[in-house]
């Protein structure tokens, strides 16, 4: 039963990542109510809605070193997969799906979101840090 859940939420985490925020999360709203709605949108599926993740499969975000480590790091593993050291290569079967078709902004808003929910508090991101990490 287990094996057949989690091959689901592969799936279930394939096609929701790569769907692209809707346009009533780039409209007004703090960039937290943005943060979060991009995160419900094209995160929940891997990481959870309280930031675990799967164990042994999606990691947790939830005082990751990535997480609260250097926003330029986080910023490029989101956009193109390029995994921070922080992270051990090989410590997980899946591979983040590269998320470098969003806005800077809406990235920013996503990092700022993830560095300060599920118990973390590390500082916001900016744009600029976001377009430097392109």
């Amino acid at each position: 039963m287990q094996p057949r859940r989690l091959l689901l939420g592969i799936c279930v985490c394939a096609a929701a990542c790569s769907q692209q925020p809707n346009s009533s999360s780039r409209r007004g709203g703090n960039t937290e109510d943005r943060g979060a709605q991009i995160y419900l949108q094209n995160c929940v599926p891997c990481h959870r809605e309280d930031g675990k993740g799967v164990r042994n499969v999606y990691p947790s975000l939830a005082g990751s070193p990535a997480v609260l480590g250097d926003s330029g790091d986080l910023a490029r593993w989101i956009l193109s997969q390029k995994r921070p050291d922080s992270v051990p290569a090989g410590r997980y079967p899946t591979q983040m799906l590269p998320f470098g078709w969003m806005k800077d902004a809406d990235v920013a808003a996503l990092l700022t979101y993830i560095r300060s929910s599920f118990g973390n508090g590390a500082p916001p991101v900016d744009a600029a840090t976001v377009a430097q990490a392109r």
